[in-house]
């Protein structure tokens, strides 16, 4: 396995990030601003974007992993490599997410803990309608991993 930083041409792997922002007009947002993580074992399976939203605090605007390669661990190597990788200039660390369980729990396990909400995100910031696990998105939910 191995964990690269993308620094040029991030929108080769557009297919990817829109599994998790499914909006291309919302990732092109931050995709710039970001700091670029792309996880290979063999080839690609997972990416992360994330930005520095003021002192030694960062958020993690997009992880997505491959349908195929779900449930198999990479997303949470990856976040683990981004926990290592900030380390030392992180004090906190956010994650947006839809109000899923899936989501929810996925999160919870790597670490984060319940943060705050945005109230109607997805319908005030989305062109369409978003659907995750079979649900209709509406707030943002944030979550955050302190460090020391």
């Amino acid at each position: 396995m191995d964990i690269k930083l993308i620094i040029s041409n991030k929108k080769q792997f557009l297919d990817l990030l829109l599994l998790a922002d499914e909006q291309e007009s919302m990732i092109d947002k931050y995709l710039e601003r970001g700091e670029m993580f792309a996880l290979y074992d063999e080839d690609l399976k997972a990416i992360a974007v994330v930005t520095c939203e003021g002192e030694r605090v960062y958020e993690i605007k997009n992880i997505a992993v491959y349908p195929s390669f779900q449930r198999k661990g990479y997303g949470k190597q990856l976040l683990n490599y981004l926990f290592e990788y900030y380390h030392g200039r992180c004090s906190v660390m956010f994650v947006g997410t839809g109000d899923t369980p899936s989501a929810l729990s996925f999160y919870k396990h790597c670490g984060f803990r319940l943060s705050h909400r945005l109230k109607n995100f997805f319908i005030d910031y989305y062109d369409h309608p978003i659907y995750e696990d079979g649900k209709q998105l509406i707030d943002m939910v944030y979550l955050r991993k302190d460090f020391s």
